[in-house]
C-alpha cells in the first residue's frame, strides 16, 4: 500500500465530506432514473424486504431503530431477523451489524416483532418473539454485550430462552402469541407486559405476564384487555398519555393523576392499527377503553391508508412520544424483486392527546425541518370553483407542503346522506369531474403535466344530518385518492378516506403533506387524521413531477396560506457510507 504524508491525509478527509455531504443533500431531480420510487428522506434498508419496526429508543443519545429484515430478498422470508440502525437525529441513519438471526431452538424459525425496555439501572433490554424448532411462536429475550457502546453493535441471547410459551395449560394458540410490547413497572415493583394473541373464536387478547426480575415472568389469571370477534391482535402497544400538553410520558410513570392510557392493536384480519383512550388501574391491572372497542367504521385509526405494525417510544431527551409504522408496498411481489427492495418506515411522529382527551394527535418530528431547502408561499389566494393552480419552484417529487383552506358559504354545502357512514366509501366513489358544492379542493401531487397521472389529497364538506347533535352541524371528509396515480394498472390504486373531527365554521382546514417519490403521508386537522398512500407513477416521477392545488367544488375557496418547501435528501443506510451492511452473497445461496 501506498504511504499516504499528512496533506495527502488531509485532502482525502477533506474530499471524503465534501463528497458525503454532496451524497446527504442530493436534491430529488437527481433520483436514480433506475430507482425512481426509491425514498429521499423515509428510513429503509438498501435492499430486500422490510416490514414491522422494532424496538426504538434512544440510548445514550443515539437513537435506536430495529426492523423486521429478510436478509435475502425482497419477499418476506421466514429466516427473517432484527435488522439494526442508529442516527443522532431520526434523520439520517447509519446501518449496523443485524441485532441477531435465528440460531437457538427459542427462534431458529425466524425472530419476529418485539419491544425494548429501558432498565431502572439504564440498560436496554429486548423481548421478542421466536419462531421455535416446532414452529410455536414463543417469547425470548436478548440483551446487549457491551453496554458502553452506545451503537449496540452486538447482543447475545441467554440460555434460559424462552421465557413465555404456549402449552396445554395456558392454552394459549402457539400461532397466536406474538409481539411483547415495551414493559413497565407496577407500584409493587414488579414488571408487566403485555403479548398479543386471540382465541379461536376470535376474541382479541392482550395476555398480561408479570415479572420480578425482568427473566421469569407469570402470567396472569386475566388478560389486559380483549374484545370478542376482533381476531388476532397482533404488535399491541400500551402507553401513557398526558392530559394537558403535547410532551410524553414515560412508560412507567407512577401518576395516578393528569395522564390517560392508550391501547394500540394491529387487527390482523384488517391489516390496519385501531386504539383505544382510557383509564388503567395500577392495582388490578386493568383497562378500560372510555368508549370501548367501536367495531365499525368509526373506529378510531393511528392512519386510514396504507399502514400497520406501528410502535412508539419515549424520548426522554426531548420529552415526547415517537410513532413509527410499517409503510407496505401497492405494487405487485414480481415488481418489488425487481426492484430489489420492499417496505418503508413512515416519518417518525410525534403522538400526544387532543384537548379533547378523544383522539390522538400526530406530527412529523421538527426534525424534518433540516432538510428543508426551497420554499414557495402563497398567501390570500382563491381558487374559484373549477380552478387548478400549479406551485412552481419546489422538487414536487420530494417535498413538505403546508396549505390552510377557508371556506365561507358552507350553506352551498351538500348534505350528507343517512346512509354514507364509511368515508372510504364515499371517497371511493367520488369523482373530480363531478361538480358539488364544497370541494373536493385540496392538492394534486405526484402529477404529470398533462393530468394523466396524479394523486389527489382532498377535502369535502357536508352539512350533517343528525338533527339530534347541534354541535356537529357539518362533517369534513378527506380523502387520498390513487385512482389515477400510476398508468401501471397492476398496482393496488385503493382509495383512502376518513372523517375529520373539526368544525369548519370556526377552525380552518388545514392539510400537510409529505411527497417522497412513491409515498405520500397527508395530515389534515393539524394532525388529527392521518392518510399515508403508495404510488408508482410512469410519467410523474422525479423532475417531471408536479404540484397543484385545486378545487373542482362549484364554490370558491380561499387559502389563506401555502407554504411547500423542497426537502434534501437524507442519508440512510447509504452503502457507500457504511461497512456494517450485510452484502447478499454472504448468505445461504438459496435466495429469492
Amino acid at each position: 500500500m501506498a504511504k499516504l504524508n499528512r496533506s495527502n491525509i488531509g485532502l482525502s478527509l477533506l474530499l471524503s465530506l465534501f463528497l458525503a455531504n454532496f451524497i446527504i443533500h442530493l436534491e430529488a431531480s437527481h433520483q436514480d432514473l433506475n430507482q425512481p420510487y426509491r425514498t429521499g428522506y423515509h428510513f429503509q434498508p438498501p435492499r430486500n424486504w422490510m416490514n414491522d419496526p422494532n424496538g426504538p429508543m434512544i440510548y445514550r443519545g443515539i437513537y435506536h431503530l430495529f426492523y423486521q429484515y429478510n436478509p435475502y430478498g425482497a419477499v418476506w422470508d421466514v429466516r427473517i431477523v432484527w435488522g439494526h440502525s442508529t442516527s443522532v437525529d431520526l434523520v439520517n441513519w447509519i446501518s449496523q451489524p443485524p441485532a441477531f438471526n435465528p440460531s437457538q431452538p427459542s427462534d431458529i424459525n425466524g425472530c419476529w416483532s418485539g419491544s425494548v425496555t429501558i432498565l431502572p439501572d439504564g440498560k436496554p433490554v429486548i423481548l421478542y418473539t421466536g419462531i421455535d424448532q416446532n414452529k410455536s411462536q414463543v417469547q425470548n429475550v436478548a440483551v446487549p454485550v457491551n453496554v458502553s457502546d452506545p451503537y449496540l453493535r452486538e447482543w447475545s441471547k441467554p440460555p434460559r430462552n424462552p421465557l413465555m410459551t404456549p402449552n396445554a395449560v395456558n392454552g394459549i394458540n402457539p400461532d397466536r402469541f406474538r409481539d411483547p410490547t415495551t414493559a413497565w413497572l407496577g407500584p409493587d415493583g414488579e414488571w408487566r407486559v403485555i403479548v398479543g394473541s386471540s382465541t379461536d373464536d376470535r376474541r382479541g387478547l392482550a395476555i398480561l405476564y408479570k415479572s420480578k426480575d425482568f427473566f421469569n415472568w407469570t402470567q396472569s389469571t386475566k388478560p389486559l384487555h380483549y374484545e370478542d370477534l376482533t381476531g388476532m391482535w397482533e404488535c399491541p402497544d400500551f402507553f401513557p398519555v398526558s392530559i394537558t400538553g403535547s410532551d410524553g410520558v414515560e412508560t412507567s410513570s407512577f401518576s395516578e393523576n393528569g395522564i390517560k392510557h392508550v391501547l394500540k392493536v394491529s387487527l390482523f384480519e384488517t391489516s390496519h392499527d385501531y386504539y383505544t383512550i382510557g383509564s388503567y388501574n395500577r392495582e388490578k391491572d386493568v383497562y378500560v377503553p372510555d368508549l370501548g372497542f367501536v367495531q365499525n367504521g368509526s373506529a378510531p385509526r393511528l392512519d386510514y391508508g396504507k399502514y400497520y405494525a406501528s410502535k412508539t417510544f419515549y424520548d426522554d431527551v426531548k420529552k415526547r412520544r415517537i410513532l413509527w409504522g410499517w409503510v407496505n408496498e401497492s405494487s405487485p411481489a414480481k415488481d418489488d424483486i425487481n426492484k430489489g427492495w420492499s417496505g418503508l418506515q413512515s416519518f417518525p411522529r410525534k403522538i400526544w392527546l387532543d384537548e379533547s382527551g378523544k383522539q390522538l394527535l400526530q406530527w412529523p418530528i421538527e426534525e424534518i425541518e433540516t432538510l428543508r431547502g426551497t420554499q414557495v408561499n402563497w398567501h390570500n389566494q382563491v381558487l374559484k370553483a373549477g380552478s387548478t393552480l400549479q406551485v412552481h419552484g419546489v422538487t414536487a417529487a420530494q417535498a413538505d407542503v403546508e396549505v390552510s383552506f377557508k371556506v365561507k358559504e358552507l350553506e352551498k354545502a351538500d348534505v350528507i346522506e343517512p346512509s354514507w357512514t364509511d368515508p372510504q366509501k364515499i371517497c371511493s366513489e367520488g369523482d373530480l369531474s363531478v361538480n358539488s358544492g364544497l370541494g373536493p379542493f385540496g392538492l394534486m401531487v405526484l402529477a404529470s403535466k398533462d393530468m394523466e397521472e396524479y394523486t389527489s389529497v382532498n377535502f369535502r364538506i357536508f352539512k350533517s344530518n343528525d338533527d339530534t347533535n347541534k354541535n356537529t352541524k357539518y362533517v369534513v371528509l378527506m380523502c387520498s385518492d390513487q385512482s389515477r396515480s400510476s398508468l401501471n394498472e397492476e398496482n393496488d390504486k385503493s382509495t383512502f378516506g376518513a372523517f375529520v373531527a373539526i368544525d369548519p365554521s370556526h377552525q380552518t382546514v388545514s392539510l400537510r403533506t409529505l411527497i417522497d417519490h412513491s409515498i405520500v403521508e397527508s395530515y389534515g386537522g393539524g394532525g388529527r387524521t392521518c392518510i399515508t398512500s403508495r404510488v408508482y407513477p410512469k410519467l410523474a416521477i422525479g423532475e417531471n413531477a408536479n404540484l397543484f392545488a385545486f378545487n373542482k367544488g362549484t364554490q370558491s375557496v380561499d387559502v389563506l396560506s401555502l407554504s411547500a418547501w423542497s426537502l434534501k435528501s437524507a442519508q440512510i443506510n447509504d452503502e457507500s457510507m457504511s461497512p456494517f451492511i450485510e452484502r447478499e452473497d454472504s448468505h445461504s445461496p438459496n435466495q429469492s
